[in-house]
């Protein structure tokens, strides 16, 4: 009988099956690894833009603002260019015509012009004329990635010298900013015009880096080495722009222009250590507002009098009283109401990031 032998031993049988696992193995961890690094780019440059109905109905909701009450106002659309050729959209309210006195207010991410609104009355009623903007590649603005700064302060420059342009060299402008806005606002400050005289920044992060590892690991319970690396090289290849290059702290530390810092003591999607740590960096004037209980973007829904009055306090303080419009009675009544209303605290309002709550 002629007897074949096995072409593996028992031995090589299980040595080339421990290979085969390995290799499924390996093959398994690079494709996760891989998913982690793209998933990581798209939620930091390209996360979904929400629409301006998803945003109005939040701010229903937390009674902040209405959808109605925005298209009721008389406002003018305003469209430039930014410096890399994107078409940029905004809109100027002017209520208080012929006051040289201008806010401008930029949103957060995945948001638009329509978070914005919720803010309005707050500088007009003491005589600023106001324009909301559209960040690049939000609401009505082009443009393909979110780079924290990095191009949008630019923008912000753009801006700028078209209500310079537009109303004059001796306007006095502030910035207020939201989360992303705030960011944005602050990075501005390395290149600030000489009409800008103050800025508000609200729930702002203090460094790129320090804020997507925080997020990795904190919130993610992702290890941020080696995917923040990777993703970090992704950003770069793909948008133009690394972490490293934004740093609001940066632009703090060198300004002399009044800051003011806001942030809600639970935010934990943007750490209120952040505001803090730019509030101890940074040369006077400054300013500090810790609003207890609020999460991210939520400041001025949980406290709007503390809020108001001390953003009031703060333009009072460092620009000059501008011309207030005159307020019929009846609005001065609402006002007052509304300003003596307890917060609904049980509404958790969160615009923007991976913690949203509405």
């Amino acid at each position: 009988m002629l007897v074949t032998a096995p072409l593996y031993s028992a031995e090589e049988g299980g040595s080339h099956l421990s290979m085969y696992i390995a290799i499924v193995l390996l093959f398994t961890v690079v494709v996760i690894a891989a998913a982690i690094t793209q998933i990581g780019y798209l939620q930091i440059t390209r996360m979904r833009v929400k629409n301006d109905l998803k945003l109005f109905t939040v701010l229903e909701k937390a009674g902040l603002y209405s959808r109605e009450q925005y298209e009721s106002l008389q406002k003018n659309e305003v469209a430039i260019t930014s410096f890399d050729g994107l078409k940029l959209c905004g809109a100027t309210i002017e209520n208080n015509p012929g006051s040289k006195h201008w806010m401008l207010l930029a949103h957060g991410y995945t948001g638009s012009r329509a978070v914005s609104t919720q803010f309005i009355d707050l500088f007009t009623e003491e005589g600023y004329n106001v324009l909301l903007i559209d960040q690049r590649r939000h609401g009505r603005s082009e443009g393909r990635y979110t780079t924290y700064g990095y191009y949008e302060k630019h923008d912000v420059q753009a801006w700028v010298r078209w209500i310079t342009r537009k109303y004059g060299e001796d306007v006095a402008i502030g910035l207020h900013g939201q989360s992303l806005g705030g960011g944005t606002v602050l990075e501005y400050l390395s290149i600030a015009d000489p009409q800008v005289k103050l800025v508000i920044a609200d729930c702002p992060y203090s460094d790129l880096t320090d804020l997507m590892r925080h997020q990795l690991t904190r919130i993610n319970k992702i290890p941020s080495v080696p995917f923040l690396s990777w993703v970090n090289a992704r950003i770069r290849r793909k948008a133009g722009f690394s972490l490293d290059q934004v740093s609001p702290i940066r632009a703090v530390r060198n300004s002399t222009l009044p800051v003011m810092f806001i942030h809600g003591t639970k935010d934990n999607y943007v750490p209120t250590r952040m505001s803090i740590e730019m509030f101890e960096a940074k040369p006077d004037p400054k300013k500090l507002l810790l609003i207890e209980g609020a999460i991210h973007a939520n400041a001025y829904h949980i406290d709007p009098k503390q809020y108001r009055e001390s953003v009031h306090s703060f333009l009072r303080e460092h620009i000059d009283q501008p011309v207030r419009a005159p307020q019929p009675e009846a609005e001065r009544v609402s006002q007052q109401e509304a300003e003596a209303a307890p917060a609904p605290h049980s509404f958790q309002l969160e615009l923007d990031g991976s913690l949203e709550t509405v």
